[in-house]
């Protein structure tokens, strides 16, 4: 056996690369294509494997935010030499597919590489010289035997892959090679789907006109059609396509969203108000009960939430956990967002399905800039929760001492107790919060020498020479007392 043909001893080793071989007769646009298509890159972005990831991470509704860091990872996302699991000529091939270069790929098919070898996810050589738009590589490959219809792992064909990337001339000559059109991959993505995300509009009218029996409305496994897919991508101009082609506009994925649910839950503008165009309704609900104006709130879309309200969605719609609009506004910290659903009409003491208004998760979740918001816009300071406890217990349970003193200068009940019969004192003595122990008797000396008769005011209950009270004022440095000095005043509280 030759020295090129050996496969290495353990394919997280060092391979050696294989020549650069040209660019073939690709040119710029072949220099283009593969820097978006490299046989040693990671799966096609096609639900393979990251958007079927992130789907499960993020749906409209759900409490989990959109994750920041995870993106499907793409062909263009490039992945080392060592984990394709090729041989060295094998790889060769499908670097030569990849970058048109003609002339090498005979050159091996001359030498008998198999033009059918995978990588590590299954990828041949025909993949990738049709995800690039290579027509003559792909001819070359057809040519020689390759399998029009081979998946990878992830059920990706090259037929899938150019309407993925919008190769319409390269489509038409794999359907002419007898490749199925219909054909879905592992997540029920059909061509209809692929051409409708990334917005294909040539390719969505080829596959509509051109092939036989394409089902306009076909649901992927998720439940969505070809008008979800554009819709939750923001692609207008393929929205427009398929709306005009007669799609179903009220069809519901599995999770009972509409296209105005994903389109509001991406943030994108122009659909949403396309989809406000053709009717849909505002007020239709997902299995969750959230409406499109509760998801751009959670996903703080504050221009998609706007033209929500200004259309007309209801501000105070609660879901099947009896929350709000302003209550994800209040988990996301969001200011703005808060202040427009506050300014629509937004109720600010609305409970959910474990009693807590908004200022309860604001306090919570330590925003005490939207703290003070809610209080300006009327929050009941002494609502209590499922547990009973009020804002100041939360602040007080959390050592929230910035939150605590907005809450004391506002002016609480001081002897309200939580479910364990313990006040807001109790708590923070019990967690050792000396500071905020501290702060909460100075108001309660307050709150006593306000209600006190002027005349019986005096020095002794915390009056100071001037007549005023020497609160609110911030503790800086804590009192010096024992976790155990601190409990009999607070169990009397």
């Amino acid at each position: 056996m030759g020295a090129g043909w050996g496969r290495p001893q353990n394919c997280a080793g060092v391979i050696p690369k294989g020549p650069d071989g040209g660019k073939g007769s690709g040119g710029a646009a072949a220099a283009r294509a593969s820097t978006l298509l490299r046989p040693n890159s990671a799966p096609s972005p096609l639900r393979s494997p990251g958007a079927a990831r992130e789907d499960a991470c993020w749906r409209p509704g759900s409490r989990a935010q959109r994750p920041q860091g995870l993106r499907s990872r793409g062909m263009e996302e490039q992945l080392p030499w060592e984990t394709d699991c090729l041989l060295p000529l094998e790889r060769q091939l499908h670097e030569a597919a990849h970058r048109n270069n003609t002339t090498r790929m005979k050159e091996l098919i001359e030498r008998r590489v198999n033009i059918r070898s995978r990588n590590h996810v299954g990828r041949v050589a025909l993949h990738w010289a049709a995800g690039a738009g290579h027509e003559q590589a792909v001819r070359l490959l057809l040519e020689h035997g390759a399998a029009v219809d081979d998946e990878d792992v992830f059920g990706m064909n090259a037929l899938l892959l150019s309407a993925w990337f919008g190769h319409l001339r390269i489509l038409q000559i794999l359907v002419n090679s007898g490749a199925k059109i219909h054909c879905e991959n592992k997540d029920g993505l059909t061509l209809l789907h692929c051409a409708a995300q990334k917005g294909h509009v040539l390719m969505l009218a080829f596959i509509m006109e051109d092939l036989e029996d394409v089902a306009l409305d076909h649901a992927d496994k998720l439940g969505r059609t070809a008008f979800h897919r554009a819709a939750e991508h923001g692609q207008l101009d393929a929205l427009d396509f398929l709306v005009g082609s007669g799609c179903d506009h009220s069809v519901k994925d599995k999770e009972g969203n509409t296209a105005l649910h994903l389109a509001a839950g991406r943030g994108h503008l122009a659909v949403l108000q396309r989809l406000m165009d053709i009717r849909l309704d505002l007020e239709e609900r997902n299995v969750e009960g959230l409406t499109a104006l509760h998801v751009a709130a959670e996903g703080l879309h504050l221009n998609c939430v706007q033209l929500l309200l200004g259309a007309g969605s209801n501000v105070n719609a609660l879901t099947q956990k009896e929350q709000s609009c302003l209550h994800y506004a209040t988990l996301s910290g969001s200011e703005d967002m808060a202040r427009a659903l506050i300014h629509a009409g937004g109720c600010t003491n609305l409970a959910d399905h474990q009693g807590a208004s908004p200022i309860h998760l604001a306090v919570r979740h330590n925003f005490p800039a939207l703290v003070q918001l809610l209080i300006n816009a009327g929050s009941d300071l002494d609502a209590t929760d499922n547990r009973q406890q009020t804002p100041l217990h939360l602040a007080a349970e959390h050592a929230w001492q910035d939150i605590a003193e907005i809450l004391l200068v506002e002016g609480v009940n001081l002897n309200l107790r939580d479910k364990q019969g313990k006040t807001a004192l109790a708590v923070a003595a019990r967690s050792n919060h000396v500071s905020l122990v501290d702060m909460i008797i100075k108001a309660d000396r307050f709150y006593r020498w306000e209600k006190a008769p002027r005349a019986t005011r005096s020095m002794a209950t915390g009056c100071c020479s001037s007549g005023c009270m020497v609160w609110p004022r911030r503790v800086k440095t804590p009192v010096k007392h024992s976790s155990r000095a601190l409990w009999p005043s607070a169990e009397r509280t």
